[in-house]
């Protein structure tokens, strides 16, 4: 509790961290036979982050089993909801805001000297194969930054990460915000965000973790339980 109420911003207690904590603990199976220093290492960033575990979606412990070492480690993940309150939290974003784009909608991407992005959703009920993500943010000096990922790209980066390979993964049933979640992590070393910040996300979906003896095939999340909401998370 001192080393994370050290860690902690001035808007999260350790009084309202450490109930959300025990909540994800019992409602998320494996959870309980984790690793502790695993489990807390993921705490530990979630409170360096000043976000919060659980139903609001800022993010999630998620336990997996490393068949390796015969041990059942915790992944810690950063929830579509929690990239962005990390990224108005700058003081310099307006608006951030990402969206799937699907094979019918009117949708027009641009680079160049005047980049250009427009999107109008097809509003028949039929909008076809989704084809990809953009991610928009807004600055308060009238700035802007924008992002386009296909859904080749998309697909790259969810076989390489360790989550996105597991049969229980979120992306088997919300791939449309993992896909937003996605392309908004990609365009995050463009924002004006905090070095430390920065450096913290990089621990997001085990970027920052050594996963060298993890290999394919061989992480199960554990991620069956009723009360885990996929669409709250993401």
């Amino acid at each position: 509790a001192p080393a994370m109420a050290e860690a902690l911003p001035e808007h999260l207690s350790v009084e309202r961290l450490t109930p959300l904590t025990m909540t994800v603990i019992r409602t998320t199976p494996g959870l309980k036979e984790a690793n502790p220093a695993s489990l807390l290492g993921a705490v530990m960033q979630a409170a360096q982050l000043g976000l919060e575990p659980g139903l609001l979606g800022h993010c999630y412990l998620l336990p997996f089993k490393n068949n390796k070492e015969k041990t059942t480690d915790v992944q810690f993940i950063i929830g579509y909801k929690g990239m962005i309150d990390l990224a108005r939290r700058s003081g310099h974003i307006e608006s951030i805001s990402s969206h799937a784009v699907y094979e019918n909608d009117e949708f027009e991407y641009e680079l160049g000297l005047h980049p250009k992005l427009r999107h109008v959703p097809d509003m028949t009920g039929n909008r076809g194969e989704f084809i990809g993500a953009y991610a928009i943010a807004k600055f308060k000096d009238g700035g802007y930054q924008m992002e386009f990922m296909a859904k080749p790209d998309i697909e790259q980066r969810r076989t390489s990460s360790p989550g996105g390979r597991s049969k229980y993964s979120p992306w088997n049933n919300w791939y449309e915000e993992m896909a937003k979640k996605t392309v908004l992590r990609h365009m995050w070393k463009y924002l004006p965000i905090s070095v430390e910040v920065q450096q913290a996300t990089a621990y997001d979906e085990g970027v920052g973790r050594d996963i060298k003896d993890i290999t394919p095939g061989e992480e199960e999340f554990f991620l069956e339980a009723p009360e885990f909401d996929y669409h709250t998370a993401e």
